[in-house]
């Protein structure tokens, strides 16, 4: 004779598989998949949140573990994509932070100017999220200004700058007038200007996807954020602020440039607390991408010099 408790035990057959099976198969099942998302969740690389001292956010990421830390800082209207192809590179040997600034990529866009001293706050919130103090500053473009403002409030912070195809003459005598002719076709029809503007910084020998990529992308940027961008850049070198900040910033420059336009070394010498340059011939202004390896060996022989070691 069956009892309750028996029947309670006994399998009961659904087609070939039994209910006990199900059972243990569903509930573990979902004790697996509760433990590969919290795995998940542990080993993703997601973005990071701080705040400037505006009290907007500014989206970056970590990558890699090791000293000095590299922050990379992109370009007008571009972002941290843009620094793709040496993510993997560099957070080899580094911990690297790249910086998503305000109006560009996925952080705040609440400001009603952009400028170069707002975008420098942008680097020391993250900067200082990292916990290092022992710091390199990379710019690109646009941000070659940024890192500029950042490491003269950071002294304690940042060893040293690399600017990437940039600084190469803080003494260039911009007028309001060349400002404005430069501003004007951006000001009429953004995308159309924009894409006018960068077309001549893309060398004829960078693949058609990536150019197409960098001229859509860049012509896709808010008109209000660049256009304020652009100008407050400028401004600093009609006043002669773009000189004369490195007068505050007490730390050695490199750049790694293409060679489309000349370097006045003496200008810059005369400014900066040591200069020296790496020339990548045939390079266009977004070396960085589209003579990615090139530029890798490059940029690593900047941070060798900076941090000490032999060049390799």
């Amino acid at each position: 004779m069956k009892t309750e408790s028996n029947v309670v035990r006994r399998d009961v057959n659904i087609g070939k598989m039994t209910f006990t099976k199900v059972f243990l198969i569903l509930t573990g099942g979902l004790v697996f998949l509760l433990i590969a998302l919290g795995d998940g969740q542990a080993n993703t690389k997601w973005p990071h949140i701080v705040l400037s001292k505006d009290g907007i956010p500014v989206s970056y990421e970590i990558h890699g573990t090791g000293e000095p830390t590299l922050v990379f800082v992109h370009g007008w209207s571009c972002d941290g994509r843009y620094w793709r192809a040496q993510v993997p590179h560099f957070s080899k040997n580094h911990r690297i932070a790249v910086v998503d600034l305000a109006g560009h990529g996925h952080s705040g866009m609440a400001r009603t100017k952009y400028t170069m001293e707002a975008f420098g706050e942008d680097v020391r919130a993250v900067t200082e999220a990292t916990g290092s103090d022992n710091v390199i500053l990379i710019g690109h473009s646009m941000g070659g200004s940024v890192i500029a403002e950042a490491a003269r409030l950071m002294p304690n912070r940042v060893v040293g700058l690399i600017g990437i195809d940039t600084l190469e003459n803080i003494e260039y005598p911009m007028s309001f007038e060349e400002m404005k002719r430069i501003t004007a076709p951006l000001e009429i029809d953004y995308q159309a200007g924009s894409r006018k503007f960068i077309e001549e910084m893309i060398s004829p020998q960078t693949g058609s996807q990536l150019r197409e990529w960098i001229l859509s992308d860049i012509s896709a940027a808010p008109p209000a954020v660049a256009l304020s961008a652009m100008k407050e850049m400028m401004t600093q070198y009609v006043t002669g602020e773009a000189a004369q900040i490195f007068e505050k910033v007490r730390v050695p420059v490199i750049t790694v440039n293409g060679d489309l336009w000349p370097i006045n070394y003496e200008a810059n010498r005369r400014h900066m607390f040591s200069y020296h340059a790496i020339v990548l011939k045939k390079a266009d202004h977004f070396l960085m991408m589209s003579r990615a390896e090139d530029f890798n060996i490059a940029l690593e022989k900047a941070i060798n010099m900076l941090s000490g070691k032999s060049d390799k």
